[in-house]
């Protein structure tokens, strides 16, 4: 058996999440203590006991899905004695969960994995003024079908694939108007459902170029080694461990789609039938049997699932 570690992205958090972890562990504790310490914030009491409104903010929620990611890795490595080099093939994550899976995989140091991440939530949000831009989940059509509604909603406005998630279910970003033009048209071309979703800006489209200037800076700045295992990208779903292709794609991914369903199936095709997802949700374990029937998808979050995990090694 082969398997995979995937890391999630915003939309994972909710409040509360990793205070088990906390309360069990020494090492998760450590992770958290850290973080509040790299980014002088408090962040662990807004994830343990909000408020929601705060956490779900994109500077907050971006490191903070982070902090139980790595939370859980420390744990496995402190508790089973649990090697993700030794034992994984691959990590992936879904849009800011790739920096949880480079520092999970050693490339990045906790600290600054923190520090970038909340220097990508802030770009993020600062990029397009509240309301100009939004994103919309498409459900039901294939992915070249809803590229040709999102062209056809554009009408000289941005409005582009932003996440290929699963057969069945992409999100396109752009300007607000244009992805409310896209949700009509996906439901005249037969989409099961076209949804506004709730989210404070839209990502992963050129809208958010101004934000891509910052973090080519921030991450020209940060030190960065080869993952081990190696990295699955969201921007090429191919793997990549060489530093100076990473900080080139993380840059690149701060406009291009996350190409999720690619990444999963590229890693199939490479031998790995279990993906493991370490940190807040099971939205990527969830998606795993959606995009093939063959993988296995598990979720570590809670200190039974530590438990669970490691008796199965």
């Amino acid at each position: 058996m082969s398997m995979a570690f995937v890391f999630p992205g915003q939309g994972s958090q909710e409040v509360g999440m990793g205070k088990a972890l906390a309360d069990a562990f020494p090492a998760a504790r450590e992770v958290f203590g850290e973080v509040d310490e790299a980014l002088g914030q408090n962040l662990s009491k807004l994830m343990f006991g909000g408020p929601d409104d705060e956490l779900r903010l994109t500077e907050n929620a971006q490191p903070a899905l982070m902090a139980v990611s790595m939370a859980v890795m420390r744990v496995l490595e402190a508790e089973g004695g649990f090697s993700l080099a030794d034992r994984a093939a691959f990590v992936a994550g879904h849009s800011l969960g790739e920096y949880s899976a480079l520092a999970a995989a050693g490339a990045f140091a906790l600290a600054d994995t923190a520090r970038l991440l909340k220097t990508r939530g802030q770009a993020m949000q600062r990029a397009v003024p509240v309301g100009e831009g939004a994103m919309a989940a498409l459900l039901g059509l294939e992915l070249d079908d809803v590229r040709a509604a999102a062209v056809a909603a554009a009408d000289g406005e941005v409005c582009t694939v932003a996440n290929d998630n699963s057969p069945g279910q992409v999100v396109v970003s752009g300007h607000t108007a244009a992805v409310e033009r896209a949700v009509e048209i996906a439901k005249d071309r037969g989409a099961r459902r076209a949804v506004m979703l709730p989210v404070s800006a839209p990502f992963h489209c050129p809208l958010m170029a101004p934000a891509a200037e910052v973090m080519a800076e921030a991450l020209g700045k940060a030190a960065i080694s080869a993952p081990a295992p190696v990295l699955v990208a969201n921007v090429t779903a191919e793997s990549v461990a060489d530093p100076d292709t990473i900080r080139r794609l993380l840059v690149e991914q701060v406009t291009g789609a996350v190409r999720w369903r690619e990444s999963v199936l590229y890693m199939k095709n490479e031998g790995v039938d279990r993906l493991v997802e370490a940190g807040a949700g099971k939205v990527l374990s969830g998606l795993a049997r959606r995009i093939d029937r063959d993988l296995t998808g598990s979720a570590i979050n809670a200190p039974d699932d530590v438990e669970n995990f490691l008796k199965s090694m």
